[in-house]
């Protein structure tokens, strides 16, 4: 069983309000809601937060370097394009991680283009909306047995 941190950035606590025609009309208690399910269906637990604060994020990535969890999933939102802190203390807390953005980045205004934090994860998940968190959760459980095999899969 191996815990998750999900970490989501600003403004994403108004999705399902906030612009449905790009972010789609899932609220995120209800992606998170999906994600537990998912999650306890494949033996793993959540640890689900959401702030539009950048010191925040910051705070929770500090501390999650002695909570134990194995594997992160991070939307960090407006900040992909902006913060170098959140950037390092992602890269500091060590944790392995996909970044998973419900909109594709790479279609839409320019500066929208560049991620802080792509170069850090293990892989993006961008454009494909709610759905985007089950793919990367189901694809962390995948790259966490692998691990766990060792190198030979075994």
């Amino acid at each position: 069983m191996a815990k998750f941190l999900v970490l989501n950035g600003p403004n994403l606590n108004l999705l399902g309000e906030r612009e449905p025609g790009l972010y789609g009309d899932t609220s995120l208690g209800e992606i998170e809601l999906e994600l537990a399910q998912e999650a306890r269906s494949l033996g793993h637990t959540v640890d689900a937060r959401q702030s539009n604060a950048e010191h925040q994020m910051v705070d929770w990535l500090h501390a999650a370097r002695s909570e134990n969890f194995e594997f992160m999933l991070l939307n960090p939102a407006a900040f992909t394009h902006t913060s170098v802190a959140l950037r390092d203390a992602v890269s500091v807390c060590g944790i392995p991680f996909i970044e998973i953005h419900l909109s594709n980045i790479y279609a839409r205004e320019p500066f929208r283009k560049t991620s802080y934090f792509s170069d850090l994860a293990v892989g993006v998940v961008s454009g494909l909306g709610a759905q985007g968190y089950l793919l990367a959760l189901k694809a962390a459980d995948k790259l966490l047995g692998q691990t766990r095999a060792g190198p030979s899969g075994h």
